[in-house]
């Protein structure tokens, strides 16, 4: 009984494992709403490094990591640094104006539904999950980090998102091949 127990445990480890998307990847597009009506779509920030966090308005630690970023978004913001708060808990549209106000959050806070959230981050709905979940992405547009569904202490320190702001800023955003340019000269006719 003990073997089959152990075996349904691990079965069910490596299945989850698997739906979770590899990481890096391409970063999928998604819908930011935001409480005056507006929407933006994540592929304007191409170019920018993103750290998009995926937060509850109503969580202790949502509500500190979103004080840090604001804290980052002031020392790199100038270098290309564009953090984005995506806020899924129920009824969260209602919320958002008080919580970037009650926590001077300096940069967009939007809201989404449940479900896209979770489609975006590869969760499950019936899986468990912790929040906040912060997803890193390049200037490319390429993810280049995800916090696991249960979370990783490592992954939601300062020291690990300073570190992960430096190394993707200092790389080149992806640029489009232009076309040469040919200096006109022009023949002295003597």
């Amino acid at each position: 009984m003990r073997f089959i127990r152990a075996a349904a445990l691990l079965m069910s480890a490596v299945l989850l494992q698997a739906v979770v998307p590899p990481v890096p990847r391409h970063a999928p597009e998604f819908v930011i709403h935001f409480p005056a009506g507006s929407q933006q779509l994540l592929s304007s920030y191409r170019g920018k490094v993103v750290a998009l966090l995926f937060v509850y308005t109503t969580c202790v630690h949502c509500q500190h990591t979103s004080q840090v970023f604001t804290k980052l978004n002031a020392e790199y913001g100038a270098r290309g640094f564009q953090p984005i708060d995506v806020a899924f808990n129920d009824m969260s549209n209602l919320f958002v104006k008080d919580f970037v106000k009650e926590f001077g959050i300096t940069y967009p806070v939007g809201f989404s539904p449940k479900e896209p959230v979770l489609d975006y981050l590869g969760i499950p709905v019936i899986e468990r999950w912790v929040v906040p979940q912060i997803v890193w992405i390049d200037r490319k547009g390429t993810i280049r980090s995800q916090t696991p569904a249960l979370g990783d202490e490592k992954l939601l320190k300062e020291s690990y998102w300073r570190e992960m702001i430096e190394t993707l800023l200092k790389e080149p955003a992806e640029s489009a091949k232009k076309p040469a340019v040919h200096k006109a000269t022009s023949a002295k006719k003597t």
